[in-house]
């Protein structure tokens, strides 16, 4: 019987070439340069499934704008405790991506960032008061300072033109405005931070590998088997230590390595599209990321969103996103993915997350059947005076919703990203959707101290995590001064609009 192939054992294995691979990647390469890393992609090229720029929603999540990350409470008041949450994480990815800059000559990782004003926009009494509220909450937070309030149909007007053109007189609108949001292109800063891992000694790179099996070793380190797509041949290689960063493919390749940990996690598909405008005169006439709020009922993915954004050099403008039912964990993956993940461990808790989750099930349905009328109909809640011609649709990337095992409830639906780690640290896998890209330095950093404890505790590793991110062990939102701080020093480095020349 032939003996499959062997790469060279390696201390690190990275499967899926992603944000969050080349985030840890080059985090550990700058802790240990003498680690040696592999990384495995299925695809030709890094970053073309949830990291690339038309897939990925590429707000620069920060909680400017996104009004799911500020529920209401039942006694009518905000909570704001994850949008201060996730505005303090982009604030760190900000600091490791001007930590880069300022190290690395990579043209990718230095137009990556652009400066865009985040907006919020609401229609109707209930939801402006929400709105007002919300601004109340959050401007008593350093990281919101500066933040713009208006029910001024003219000063909204001035913000976002297309918005307010031929808009009912008689409607009750408001909306907010943060002058510090940003877009970001991850699909380029993706491509930059590999291009810089592979430079790096000690870092093999492997496109067209599709990761078949996981074994854990006696000595606690693992066996990855492989097979080149192009060739068809089986490859093996021992590591140390997985990382499984594959998006939507993550659930299949945790539920491969049979760590006890990855019991009862399940994954709900989604897929996504634009309307994409294709007329230059209405982008010209746009210039934020105006959200809006998800009808009652609707899940967060539903937010509606009219979206200036930077790709490869061009201003682009996007609406949606328009969710639909795709039973693949992949843009390109296969129709058997989610009932091949369908296990003894998980099939209770996903049974279980359906029936909780009867309301998004309604959604889904109601997005698959909406026609073209349907779509531009609901721009027009957004622009009144939008014209079928000008917008084509777009598909975007797939999500994959984590289901996890609930005491209480038998299983729960997460919207949000969750790192499964082993217990003795060995392989950890990122399940999950949005804000994960933005939050990408954070749950790393996270990561890393979880799973190399005694290398973390030491100064050395210490010293370098505060070069990477200088506000590590800071909470940012209880001290104004460094937050303005920080805020232009990453802002001066990464070439956008200080806080001091916007008068913030």
């Amino acid at each position: 019987m032939p003996t499959t192939p062997s790469l060279p054992a390696t201390d690190v294995v990275l499967i899926g070439a992603g944000i969050m691979s080349a985030t840890l990647g080059l985090m550990l390469k700058e802790l240990d340069p003498t680690l040696t890393i592999t990384i495995f992609e299925r695809l030709d090229v890094a970053a073309a499934e949830s990291s690339d720029a038309w897939n990925n929603a590429g707000t620069g999540h920060s909680a400017f704008c996104e009004l799911n990350y500020t529920p209401e409470r039942p006694d009518g008041s905000i909570d704001i405790s994850k949008a201060l949450k996730i505005a303090e994480q982009f604030e760190q990815s900000k600091q490791f991506w001007a930590f880069l800059t300022e190290k690395y000559d990579v043209k990718e990782i230095q137009r990556f960032i652009n400066y865009i004003p985040h907006m919020s926009f609401v229609m109707g009494r209930e939801n402006v008061e929400f709105l007002r509220k919300r601004h109340a909450a959050l401007t008593e937070s350093a990281l919101f300072k500066g933040m713009k309030f208006s029910d001024d149909r003219a000063e909204i007007e001035s913000w976002m033109p297309l918005v307010m053109d031929g808009r009912d007189p008689a409607q009750t609108v408001a909306a907010t405005r943060m002058d510090l949001g940003t877009d970001v292109n991850f699909g380029s800063l993706t491509r930059g931070m590999f291009y810089l891992l592979q430079e790096k000694p000690g870092v093999t790179m492997h496109f067209h590998h599709e990761v078949e099996k996981l074994h854990h070793n006696a000595d606690g380190s693992w066996r990855i088997k492989t097979q080149n797509l192009e060739t068809d041949q089986d490859v093996e290689t021992q590591a140390k230590f997985v990382f499984i960063g594959a998006g939507g493919g993550s659930l299949p390749l945790l539920e491969k390595s049979h760590i006890p940990e990855a019991a009862g996690y399940g994954g709900f598909p989604v897929s996504g599209q634009w309307l994409r405008c294709v007329n230059p005169a209405v982008i010209a006439r746009h210039n934020a990321k105006v959200y809006g709020k998800a009808s009652v009922g609707s899940p967060p993915m539903s937010v509606p969103h009219l979206d200036t954004r930077m790709i490869d050099g061009e201003k682009q403008l996007l609406f949606g996103p328009y969710a639909g039912f795709s039973t693949k964990f992949l843009k390109t993956g296969s129709y058997f993915d989610l009932p091949a993940s369908i296990q003894f461990g998980n099939v209770k808790p996903m049974i279980m997350a359906g029936l909780k989750n009867l309301s998004l099930t309604k959604y889904l349905i109601q997005q698959v059947r909406q026609s073209p009328d349907d779509r531009v109909a609901a721009l027009r809640e957004y622009l009144p005076e939008a014209q079928a011609q000008d917008w084509e649709l777009a598909i975007a990337g797939q999500r994959v919703q984590v289901i996890k095992k609930d005491k209480k409830q038998g299983g729960v639906l997460e919207f949000g990203t969750e790192v499964v780690t082993a217990a003795d640290g060995t392989i950890a896998a990122l399940l999950g959707a949005s804000p994960g890209a933005s939050t990408a330095v954070s749950i790393m950093l996270n990561l890393v101290q979880k799973c190399f404890p005694e290398q973390s505790a030491t100064p050395e590793w210490q010293a370098k995590f505060r070069e990477m991110v200088p506000t590590l062990g800071h909470k940012l939102a209880d001290e104004p001064e460094l937050v303005n701080k920080t805020r232009t020093r990453t802002s001066t480095i990464l070439g956008l609009v200080t806080p001091e020349e916007l008068g913030v």
